[in-house]
């Protein structure tokens, strides 16, 4: 399945309108987590090395089972940045280009806000 850029532009665009609306520090950096997934853990890995390739932090993969009783695989791509549209659209488009070329999912990306609660 490819992932939808558009989407997750407009996606990120929002994030980042609402974090500014509720206060963030435009000249603070931000813990950017940016979320994979798939059934397919060669897939994912892959996915992984191309992202450390350009520079992203990537954490160990998780796995779970869905409602149906599948198994997925996630993992998030971290990386640390001022809270700019501008920046997160190019690492939005980084992240959708990375996830197509390797066949896995990207749900986009999040951060944490005020009280450590995840927006």
């Amino acid at each position: 399945m490819a992932n939808n850029l558009n989407e997750l532009i407009a996606q990120s665009d929002e994030t980042v309108e609402a974090l500014l609306s509720d206060g963030a520090d435009t000249e603070q950096k931000f813990t950017i987590e940016h979320h994979l997934v798939s059934s397919d853990f060669t897939k994912l890995e892959k996915a992984a090395v191309e992202l450390v390739k350009v520079g992203y932090h990537v954490d160990d993969a998780d796995e779970f089972e869905t409602d149906d009783g599948a198994r997925i695989f996630a993992f998030a791509a971290v990386s640390e940045v001022k809270l700019d549209a501008e920046i997160l659209r190019m690492q939005t488009k980084e992240v959708t280009d990375i996830a197509n070329l390797t066949g896995v999912d990207y749900d986009g990306w999040g951060t944490y806000f005020g009280d450590d609660e995840e927006e």
